[in-house]
């Protein structure tokens, strides 16, 4: 059995629940974080637990099964962690867009021609995902730190190392339809004024 060392658990949110409307509202961060996100973080413990006891069994079957339940929670965790790290108050910032003069914002504006631009890309790619999933921006290490927009389903994370995301946005119903319902394209376009572009530059220059 996993210790309460090894155990994940919810990461601290550094803004209140209704600090981020108009634009996402507390009650939907209240479901977000405090039922999905520590389901995830329940489903993974309780999946490494369980892991564990069908080894000793030697239990291929549930071994695999089990395997799958890690990667769903566990990238659940991973993907929402990043997430409320990349969104911040308008009093705090959010929305505000890198200086062109940053390395992050030069090098959108080398790539894109604006911000702006960006932004309108990565909507276009999260509209077009079918089901569930997720929308990053990323960093390409192996591409002298060229940016990306790259979408992956359900709660699968970026896990090529030479990728670093640097922005997600969740396009998971549950993030948007308490509040935007069946628009998910003006929640897509709302976000971005509760971007935390100075995470994104500390994420890209790190």
């Amino acid at each position: 059995m996993i210790t309460e060392n090894e155990k994940i658990s919810l990461p601290k949110i550094d803004w209140a629940l209704d600090a981020l409307e108009p634009y996402i509202s507390k009650e939907i961060n209240d479901l977000h974080i405090n039922k999905h996100h520590v389901a995830y973080v329940n489903g993974y413990n309780a999946a490494i637990d369980a892991l564990e006891k069908a080894v000793g069994k030697r239990d291929l079957k549930s071994v695999v099964e089990i395997q799958q339940n890690i990667k769903f929670h566990g990238g659940g965790h991973t993907n929402h962690s990043l997430f409320w790290k990349n969104l911040a108050p308008v009093s705090k910032g959010g929305g505000k867009h890198p200086d062109t003069s940053s390395a992050l914002g030069n090098q959108i504006v080398a790539q894109y021609g604006s911000v702006s631009n960006l932004i309108d890309i990565t909507n276009s790619k999260l509209a077009g995902i079918q089901g569930s999933g997720w929308a990053f921006i990323v960093k390409n290490k192996q591409n002298g730190g060229a940016l990306d927009v790259v979408t992956t389903a359900n709660q699968d994370t970026i896990s090529a190392p030479h990728l670093v995301p640097i922005i997600a946005i969740d396009a998971w119903e549950h993030a948007y339809y308490l509040q935007y319902q069946n628009v998910k394209l003006d929640y897509f376009k709302a976000i971005w004024n509760v971007i935390n572009w100075a995470e994104a530059e500390s994420r890209y220059s790190a």
